[in-house]
C-alpha cells in the first residue's frame, strides 16, 4: 500500500536591502508600496516566492520586478520567520544584500503595478518601513559595518576610481562616527592595494585631491584571508 504524506504548504517572500552610495551619504533602496497590505508606505524591494521558481531566481525576478535592476549580485543573509510578521498569514522571508555603486546605475523603475516608485533614501533619515522592514534593514546593516572591518567592502561602493577623503567618508557613513584623517590614510596606504593614479579629480571648485583606484589583485596576493581594515 503506497504511503500517502501529508502536502504542506507554505509562503516564502524575498527582502533585497541593496546599500549604495552617493554624495557623502550610504544610501539604502526602497519602494513606495501600491498594494494592500501597507499600500503607500516606504518598504524593502519584496514579494512572494512562485511555486516553481527557486529561492536565487524569486531574488533576482523580485529586484528587477520592483526596481528594474537587474544581473546583480546578491548574497543571502538571514532568514526571518516571526509567526505574526505579516498580517494575511505566515509569511517566511529570506534576505539577500548587496553593495552596489550608484554611479552608472540605470534609472530605477517598476514594471509591475505592485511599487509606484523605487528609489534611493539616506539611511541616516530612514523612516518606519513596512512589515519588520524596519528590522531586516538594521539586520543587514550591522551585517555590512562588521564586514567594513575586516573585508574590502567599501570598493564595491565607491567609484572606480576615489580620493581618499571618498573613501574616510564612506568608513565614517556606515560605522556612524568620525576617523581620524591622518591615521586612517596611513593605515589604508600601508596595506599596498590602493594605486596612486596619474590623475585628480576634475570639475571641483577646491583644490582637486589625487585619485586612487583598489587593486584587487593585490589585495588577493598580500592577504589570504581577513583583515582588521579600520
Amino acid at each position: 500500500m503506497e504511503l500517502m504524506l501529508p502536502k504542506f504548504d507554505s509562503v516564502f517572500s524575498i527582502d533585497c536591502v541593496i546599500f549604495g552610495f552617493e554624495a557623502g551619504e550610504l544610501k539604502i533602496l526602497l519602494i513606495e508600496r501600491n498594494e494592500e497590505p501597507y499600500k503607500d508606505w516606504l518598504a524593502l524591494p519584496g514579494y512572494i516566492v512562485e511555486q516553481d521558481e527557486s529561492i536565487d531566481d524569486a531574488a533576482e525576478r523580485i529586484l528587477y520586478e520592483l526596481t528594474g535592476l537587474r544581473d546583480m549580485h546578491m548574497q543571502q543573509f538571514h532568514t526571518f520567520g516571526e509567526v505574526n510578521r505579516h498580517p494575511q498569514g505566515r509569511v517566511i522571508t529570506v534576505a539577500y544584500y548587496a553593495l552596489i555603486r550608484i554611479n552608472g546605475q540605470k534609472e530605477l523603475r517598476p514594471i509591475t503595478q505592485y511599487a509606484k516608485k523605487a528609489f534611493w533614501h539616506p539611511v541616516s533619515e530612514l523612516p518606519k518601513l513596512a512589515f519588520d522592514h524596519s528590522e531586516i534593514f538594521k539586520t543587514g546593516f550591522n551585517k555590512i559595518k562588521r564586514r567594513l572591518h575586516y573585508q574590502p567592502i567599501a570598493f564595491e561602493l565607491l567609484p572606480e576610481k576615489f580620493t581618499l577623503t571618498q573613501l574616510q567618508s564612506l568608513y565614517e557613513a556606515v560605522l556612524d562616527k568620525k576617523l581620524d584623517k591622518r591615521n586612517f590614510r596611513k593605515k589604508m596606504l600601508s596595506y599596498g592595494f590602493l594605486k596612486e593614479l596619474d590623475e585628480k579629480q576634475k570639475g571641483v571648485s577646491y583644490r582637486a585631491a589625487k585619485l586612487y583606484k583598489f587593486d584587487k589583485r593585490k589585495y588577493g596576493k598580500i592577504f589570504q584571508g581577513d583583515m582588521n581594515l579600520v
